[in-house]
């Protein structure tokens, strides 16, 4: 594989993780006892960038991870995915 192959799939992988590791981070301004005044309610009070980076990047490396070692190791074939997704 080539190494832009494996750098366009492990962005693929990131931006994916980015939307699993969102939902778990802040708390809505209604839910703290910050009032901000100007601000939506359900806007986050606190957004903790440096973590959710650090999360989403630690999520990818290991599911990229995963996925490349199943690819190298040819665990899972083209044939295979093919024949388990038209029944046949």
């Amino acid at each position: 594989m080539k190494w832009t192959s494996v750098l366009a799939i492990y962005l693929l992988f990131w931006v994916m993780s980015a939307f699993l590791v969102l939902p778990f981070h802040g708390r809505r301004t209604d839910q703290t006892a910050d009032d901000l005044v100007g601000t939506d309610l359900g806007a986050p009070s606190v957004f903790p960038l440096g973590m959710i980076l650090k999360q989403t990047t630690l999520v990818a490396t290991i599911s990229f991870a995963a996925y490349y070692l199943v690819y190298t190791q040819g665990w899972v074939d083209s044939a295979a995915v093919s024949r388990m997704l038209t029944g046949r």
